[in-house]
């Protein structure tokens, strides 16, 4: 699957790159990880640290998938609201849920500060700001919602906004907590973190094939077989060629990344901006000064990405930045792409085992909070395969019923 086009802004930041080996042998080990994003790097961590003796592939070059356009977003709020949340699932699952993301949220920026530099997230607070007089009501039913389960917002009415950013929104949640980062970076400094614990790594390593026994896989990689008594599937929305879930739905997101801009001094805090328009658009700056802009969610023409359509939304995600901004008009464009976007129909990631593989584990972190989701995930599996329980795990069952998306479905591929 072609899973993104265009010219990507994280893969300049690190000039020099990390490089692992090819697989030119047989191996054995505990547990085997398909994938080097995000998720797969997070098991690997977790798995290595705590012992389990972890082998990662990867059938590009590390972090060269979904992670090369993951926008580094890390926010607790889904793209599901969690007053939505408690009409689909009832109270004690959705603020159970939320309150995972947040812990999530609080453990990815811990783990982190152990890592290089360059690999840190950066705290950052979020405005989720009306699109319209319309949205007013919803959101601030949202925001009294969040404030009932005791989550870190306020809510801030017109004058509050203009008084901090040059445009005017009818009614906004702002909430701490939240953060950004390089998701690259974040990636690599992970598996190096997992290396050093015993954790091996091959890329331009392919799973070519699998046969389940009774006590494990093996799994074939070309010429050479990976024998695994667990095998995790971190594979993000590619999990659609082999698997396809009934719950998920593929998409198309846009994102541009400016030249460097001389000041924020009109950006309070430098926070975090997302709206409730749908599609929507999220901002973001950076280390060096850049901003973020993405959104324009489609669906894929044909179940293909187009690979020169982030040409024309780009322009238009620009124009809306110059709109949010008018003292940044002069900034232009220095990066932009496309990129598949996964989601689920009913705002869950999906978690867990599925009766036509024995002895594997899949992670599908499919919606705009995909690192935290993969957070989640990562601690889960990983107590499973320590033998704990994990019964919270039913609820991103990857056979459970999904309802349908709603017409105006929230789309996004931020994290």
């Amino acid at each position: 699957m072609k899973l993104h086009s265009g010219n990507f802004a994280w893969q300049n930041t690190l000039p020099v790159p990390p490089q692992y080996e090819t697989l030119q042998h047989d191996i054995s080990c505990d547990c085997l990880i398909i994938g080097g994003g995000v998720s797969g790097a997070l098991c690997a961590y977790f798995l290595a640290e705590s012992g389990i003796h972890t082998v990662l592939i990867d059938k590009r070059k590390i972090a060269s998938g979904s992670t090369l356009a993951n926008t580094g977003l890390i926010q607790f709020s889904n793209d599901k609201t969690l007053r939505s949340l408690i009409h689909t699932f009832g109270e004690k699952q959705a603020v159970r849920f939320y309150q995972m993301c947040r812990e999530a949220v609080s453990k990815l920026f811990k783990l982190s500060q152990g890592l290089k530099p360059e690999a840190r997230f950066l705290t950052r607070n979020s405005l989720y700001f009306a699109s319209t007089d319309d949205d007013v009501g919803m959101l601030h039913q949202e925001y009294e919602t969040l404030r009932k389960y005791h989550f870190p917002v306020e809510w801030w009415d017109r004058t509050h906004i203009a008084d901090r950013f040059p445009f005017e929104k009818p009614g906004a949640i702002y909430n701490d907590g939240d953060g950004e980062g390089n998701p690259v970076a974040f990636v690599h400094g992970l598996i190096e973190a997992a290396s050093a614990m015993g954790l091996a790594v091959f890329e331009n390593t392919e799973a070519t094939g699998f046969e389940f026994e009774q006590h494990g896989v093996l799994c074939r990689a070309g010429n050479y077989v990976i024998r695994a008594r667990h095998v995790i599937f971190a594979t993000g929305y590619e999990t659609q060629e082999f698997h396809k879930e009934r719950g998920a739905y593929l998409s198309s997101s846009y994102v541009v990344v400016t030249e460097p801009a001389e000041h924020f001094d009109d950006w309070f805090e430098r926070c975090l901006l997302w709206e409730t328009a749908r599609p929507y658009l999220y901002l973001r700056t950076t280390p060096d000064k850049r901003i973020l802009i993405g959104g324009l969610d489609e669906p894929l023409p044909g179940g293909k990405l187009n690979e020169s359509r982030y040409l024309n939304q780009g322009k238009t995600l620009l124009k809306k930045l110059h709109e949010l901004f008018p003292g940044k008009r002069e900034l232009k464009a220095d990066y932009a792409w496309g990129a598949v976007f996964g989601q689920s129909r009913d705002g869950l990631p999906f978690i867990g085992t599925h009766p036509s593989y024995p002895c594997c584990y899949f992670i599908e972190g499919y919606g705009g909070n995909g690192t935290v989701y993969s957070m989640i995930a990562a601690e889960m599996l990983t107590d499973v395969l320590l033998g704990k329980d994990r019964p919270d795990m039913e609820w991103f069952s990857l056979t459970r019923t999904s309802k349908p998306a709603p017409a105006a479905s929230r789309l996004r591929t931020r994290r």
